[in-house]
């Protein structure tokens, strides 16, 4: 009998840490690299401007793209081996930034540090999914939710000490130990998941998805620079949108598609995914503009401003329990719509904020905002999960872990665009400190005026059931998709 076929062991205590470490150290990376901006252009590489912005954003460029794709090749070839190989690329990829001499081998090491990422998201919500028991997956899902949240934390607060005490390389460089150790880590106290399809991971379909995601990203990252209605800003859009509905006609044609559109007839997967990258889009809209209102209006140093983001983590170390619970009694739509809500109330107190706000004011701001992400999250990761069968569970958590990616990037385009509008320089430097603060109030107006609006398409669409969408998409796992939504979870 095959391994797979047999009931794995329980998922200890243990393994269900080390799984939501390898999710906090692949999220963190996506900020971690902001607060070094600064040290980067000051240093050896000579980076210009351009080569500055693909430094960041070249890690998320490549996570986002691939990872419904690496969902795919671990429901294929096993969640274990494909946690394993992010992992491996992780550590290569920093290993490779940390040794850049030019800033191209720099962004190259942020491209496979994405790649890796992209293998680690979906492999550890997956190993969370189906390892846990039925009456604990929505737990189990709460703490994946918090990690990935504290991720984004945890590389604010990373990037600003590694600035303060060291160099932009020694952050890097930790990153190789740490994802060696995460890796010896999995391979003893990791089990096996159970299920695997048989359904090939689709590479046509993958690269018609990773094209088209990388040419609608590039487009939002070139956009403020080059301008919205330039040629190249505009091709890329134009690129992006018929190499997505190529991917959708594939999809519908294929056999064994990467990604059956049809999974998206659910309201309740159409509103989880639009709700998760509503919530990211929010939430690093403020991370963008954190740091630099801290350090140029508030003239905190580097490693302060990193540190003092952490008022965000109370909400989320504390609600998603509460938002797990409420949610297996209320349901999705109170809850995801509630902690959206709360997020866009709390960026409109941020944009309040100037010169002579306390502090300790601007801390409960962003509790405000912890909270509603918090209470939010776990009702949204399920709405995605659950319309899917649990052998199709690596493809469900790549989607979720994709919309939170691309909510990001579009939160930091939109706000960076309002910037750079009102500061004339994106709000940079000492000499633009007197224009930001205005610009930053209108740019997170914009941002919660956005995600206030997408919250009531959420609700609304929160109301229909996840089940259908699993036997209609005809992954083959009605029964496991049976199983899926047995943690609770009800609409």
């Amino acid at each position: 009998m095959s391994p797979y076929a047999q009931k794995p062991p329980p998922l200890a205590p243990a393994a269900q840490y080390v799984l939501c470490a390898c999710v906090l150290v692949a999220q963190g990376m996506v900020a971690a690299v902001n607060l070094l901006i600064p040290q980067l252009a000051a240093s050896t590489l000579h980076p210009s401007a351009g080569e500055l912005l693909w430094s960041v954003d070249a890690y998320v460029i490549v996570f986002a793209g691939l990872l419904i794709p690496a969902g795919a090749l671990g429901d294929r070839f096993g969640r274990k081996g494909a946690l394993l190989a992010g992992l491996g690329l992780f550590a290569a990829g920093a290993a490779v930034s940390a040794l850049a001499t030019v800033p191209a081998v720099l962004i190259a090491g942020r491209g496979v540090c994405g790649a890796g990422a992209a293998l680690i998201m979906p492999a550890t919500m997956s190993l969370l999914i189906t390892l846990a028991p039925p009456a604990r997956r929505s737990q189990a899902l709460a703490a994946w939710t918090l990690a990935a949240g504290l991720g984004g934390l945890a590389g604010n607060v990373g990037g600003g000490l590694a600035g303060q005490f060291s160099t932009w390389r020694a952050l890097f460089w930790a990153m190789v130990p740490l994802a060696a150790l995460l890796a010896l880590a999995v391979a003893r106290l990791t089990p096996r998941s159970p299920e695997r399809t048989d359904a090939a991971p689709a590479p046509f379909g993958s690269l018609l998805l990773v094209a088209a995601l990388t040419a609608l990203v590039y487009g939002i990252i070139e956009g403020p620079p080059q301008g919205w209605g330039s040629a190249r800003v505009l091709t890329a859009f134009g690129l992006g949108a018929v190499l997505l509905t190529a991917f959708t006609v594939h999809g519908l044609r294929a056999a064994r598609p990467l990604l059956d559109p049809r999974i998206f007839a659910s309201p309740v997967v159409r509103a989880g995914t639009l709700g998760i990258a509503t919530a990211f889009f929010g939430l690093f809209a403020l991370f963008y503009v954190n740091s630099q209102y801290l350090q140029y209006v508030k003239g905190f140093p580097v490693g302060l401003a990193g540190v003092a983001i952490v008022p965000l983590t109370v909400g989320m170390a504390v609600m998603p329990k509460f938002g797990a619970r409420w949610q297996d009694r209320y349901g999705i739509r109170p809850v995801a719509g509630g902690g959206l809500a709360v997020i866009g109330l709390g960026l409109l107190l941020v944009s309040t904020a100037d010169g002579g706000t306390p502090y300790a004011l601007y801390a409960v701001y962003l509790l405000v905002i912890s909270a509603g992400t918090g209470l939010c999250a776990p009702a949204l990761t399920s709405a995605v999960v659950v319309g899917l069968p649990a052998h199709r569970s690596g493809l469900g958590s790549g989607l979720n872990t994709a919309a939170r990616e691309i909510g990001a990037a579009l939160g930091v385009a939109v706000v960076g665009t309002v910037l750079a509008s009102g500061t004339g320089a994106g709000g940079a430097g000492a000499s633009g400190a007197a224009a930001f603060v205005p610009a930053m109030s209108d740019g997170l107006r914009v941002v919660a005026g956005v995600l206030l609006v997408a919250t009531v398409f959420v609700v609304l669409g929160s109301s229909g059931r996840p089940r259908g969408t699993a036997e209609e998409a005809g992954s083959g796992g009605g029964a496991d998709a049976g199983n899926v939504t047995r943690t609770g979870v009800s609409v």
